[in-house]
């Protein structure tokens, strides 16, 4: 014992001493605690519904009342013909739309069975269920309201587009490819010059006569390269032994995820100017990347029913707006009118990145 206390003694003077792991031990659990226990929430609600009432009588807006008064459902848009359903589809401005059709009231009065329609996104294979299944226990509510527990006046029929088979599959993997790209790309830069300070060799790059702008840059263009190898890899894979649909243009892929992987390899570049060592590097990258990415980019967990907070917060993310890109394009066939906003967005924020990168990169050795 008596060689055992000074030990115990130094490593509990070595933690006091070391402000950022004592931070981690006290304060991650906390976070962790909190981000999950609102972030994690398996109920759909506020599910944006577009409205077609062709009917437009007393019963029909009675109707509406029911769908948009539910914990579900929220009024997002009036359509007004029924062309329009498609392009607030693609534009992701709606997850669903209700059709009540033009001799709804009149249908009713006579007793017979009356059609309802609902189309939902089916890119969205959790919250398409959700909105099947809420829409199923509206109806029976107005039927039963309407005629009592005798019949079954309305009859709701319904359509899920762009992934018709609600194959899970067709929803995870290209959440999957936006989670691993952003965690492995952060992960090679992040360690790029940490390396180089571990092992010496940043001295033999700072005497020669380079700017910071270069280096940051020689650093992130290698990586480019091996990134989007692993992007295609991962992407193929998806298509050929996943067989998830691909309906958009390979091409407009191709230059929307260069923009996502400049992101993540930025933001790399930007810890590894920030962290001391390769171990330091890899666990901010880990942490910064992994949990938003999974958790609030709404890859698993549908944002709308998330805390007003973290729904901000999700719109910082990269892989919240990358998401709506591959999904967009694989499931929707999406094109450039339609992504180009989150795209400028991920352009500014690689800017933005390799700038803050640029201006914390030191040239002289401490």
């Amino acid at each position: 014992m008596s060689s055992i206390i000074p030990i115990i003694r130094k490593e509990f003077i070595h933690i006091r001493r070391d402000p950022r792991s004592l931070m981690i031990i006290i304060l991650m659990p906390i976070l962790q605690m909190l981000l999950f226990g609102y972030a994690i929430d398996m109920d759909v609600k506020d599910i944006r519904i577009g409205i077609l009432d062709q009917s437009n009588s007393p019963a029909s807006r009675q109707l509406v009342r029911k769908f948009i008064g539910s914990d579900y459902f929220k009024c997002s848009t009036i359509i007004e013909a029924r062309w329009q359903i498609e392009d607030y589809f693609r534009r992701r401005e709606i997850k669903a739309a209700l059709v009540i059709p033009t001799d709804y009231e009149k249908s009713l009065r006579r007793e017979t069975i009356t059609p309802v329609q609902i189309l939902i996104d089916g890119s969205d294979s959790n919250t398409g269920s959700i909105v099947l299944n809420a829409s199923r226990q509206i109806i029976t509510e107005v039927s039963f309201e309407t005629s009592g527990l005798e019949s079954m006046p309305l009859q709701m029929t319904s359509s899920i587009w762009y992934n018709p088979e609600q194959e899970s599959s067709h929803f995870v993997v290209p959440g999957l490819v936006a989670v691993l790209m952003m965690m492995i790309c952060a992960l090679l830069t992040s360690v790029a010059i940490a390396r180089e300070k571990e092992t010496g060799t940043l001295e033999q790059v700072l005497v020669a006569p380079v700017q910071p702008f270069a280096i940051i840059i020689g650093k992130v263009v290698p990586y480019v390269a091996l990134a989007s190898l692993d992007a295609l890899l991962v992407l193929l894979f998806g298509r050929f032994w996943f067989k998830v649909p691909f309906l958009g243009s390979p091409l407009c892929l191709a230059l929307l995820s260069l923009n996502y992987l400049l992101t993540a390899l930025s933001f790399g570049i930007l810890i590894s100017t920030v962290a001391r060592t390769q171990q330091v590097a890899m666990m901010m990258a880990a942490i910064g990347t992994l949990l938003p990415s999974v958790i609030l980019s709404g890859f698993i967990f549908p944002v709308a029913s998330m805390p007003v907070a973290l729904q901000v917060l999700s719109k910082v993310i990269p892989a919240t707006h990358y998401l709506a890109i591959i999904r967009g394009i694989l499931l929707k066939g999406n094109g450039i009118a339609v992504l180009w906003p989150f795209s400028l967005y991920l352009l500014i924020l690689s800017i933005l990145l390799i700038t803050i990168s640029v201006r914390r990169f030191k040239i002289r050795l401490e």
